[in-house]
C-alpha cells in the first residue's frame, strides 16, 4: 500500500512518530509511507483551509514534507502536490495526543485531515490517544494506540463496503486511557456529548497588567450517553465512529415542509 500521513500536532510530534510506525506495518515491506504534516503545531483547527494565503512547503528528508498550514491542507498537498500522479491507497491523520470523542470531534484538525481526504474520495482514518491516569506519565504513552491500530485498520477497511457517496464514509478512532495489555476490545460506537463539560475562556494577565486569554478544555472524563465513544473509551475500549461530512439535520427536513 502507498499511505498518506499528517496530524495536527505537528511535524515533530511523538504521535506522528507512533504513526509512523503504525503507517509501515500495514504498508508492509514493498509498501510506501509518505509524510505531510504541520510545520506547527495546528491542534483546534478543525477543517480550515488556508484558502487567503499560499503556504511554504519543505522538504525534510525520504517521503517527509513540512507545510506550514492546517492538517486539511496538509492532505490537499500530499494529494495534488507530493503524490499527484500517484496517489495513496489510504489516508491516516494522528496519532493525535488527546482523545477526539465526543464534542471534541467537531473541533479537531486530525479528523479535519480525515475529513479531507474523505472528501477527495480517498479512505481516510483519524487516530487519537485518549490519556488519563494510567497511560498519561508511560513512558511510552502511544503504545496503545500501536499496538492495537494495525489489525483494526486493517478490519475496517475489510469491512467498509464500496462507498460512492458524495459525502463519503472517513473513520474516528480513538484508543482509550489504559496500558496496552488492559484494552478490553473494540466497539462501535456513534459519536457522545459530555453534558456539563465545555471549552471556556479563561483569562490571565501578564507582569505588566495586560488581559489576555486562554482557551480552556473541560474535564475529558464527563461520561457520554452508554454506548456512545467517550464512555466506551473510559470503559476501556477502543471506539469506531464511521462519520460523514454532510452536516445536513436530515431528522428536521420532513418537519420544515411547512415552511416552503
Amino acid at each position: 500500500m502507498r499511505i498518506l500521513i499528517t496530524n495536527d500536532d505537528g511535524i515533530n510530534a511523538p504521535g506522528l512518530v507512533a504513526l509512523e510506525e503504525i503507517a509501515r506495518d500495514i504498508a508492509g515491506p514493498d509498501g510506501e509511507v509518505w509524510t505531510v504534516a504541520p510545520a506547527f503545531e495546528q491542534s483546534g483547527v478543525g477543517h480550515c483551509i488556508s484558502y487567503t494565503h499560499p503556504m511554504l512547503m519543505t522538504e525534510l528528508g525520504p517521503r517527509r514534507f513540512a507545510a506550514e498550514g492546517s492538517p486539511a491542507d496538509c492532505v490537499l498537498v500530499g494529494l495534488h502536490e507530493v503524490l499527484k500522479d500517484t496517489p495513496p491507497d489510504l489516508v491516516l491523520s494522528g496519532v493525535n495526543k488527546g482523545n477526539n470523542s465526543a464534542e471534541n470531534a467537531l473541533y479537531s484538525g486530525t479528523l479535519g485531515g480525515a475529513m479531507e481526504a474523505a472528501l477527495q474520495g480517498l479512505p481516510a482514518i483519524a487516530l487519537s490517544q485518549y490519556f488519563g491516569p494510567a497511560n498519561y506519565k508511560a513512558d511510552r504513552p502511544f503504545d496503545t494506540a500501536i499496538r492495537h491500530a494495525p489489525d483494526l485498520i486493517r478490519k475496517i477497511i475489510a469491512a467498509t463496503p464500496q462507498d460512492d457517496a458524495d459525502y463519503r464514509l472517513f473513520y474516528n478512532v480513538n484508543f482509550p486511557p489504559v496500558l496496552p495489555d488492559d484494552v478490553k476490545g473494540v466497539k462501535v460506537a456513534p459519536q457522545g456529548f459530555r453534558r456539563g463539560s465545555h471549552f471556556s475562556a479563561e483569562p490571565h494577565y501578564s507582569p505588566s497588567g495586560k488581559r489576555f486569554l486562554w482557551i480552556k478544555g473541560g474535564n475529558q472524563h464527563v461520561q457520554t450517553a452508554p454506548g456512545s465513544d467517550a464512555s466506551v473509551n473510559l470503559d476501556g475500549y477502543v471506539s469506531v465512529t464511521p462519520m460523514r461530512a454532510d452536516l445536513t439535520a436530515h431528522d428536521m427536513l420532513g418537519a420544515l415542509k411547512d415552511i416552503e
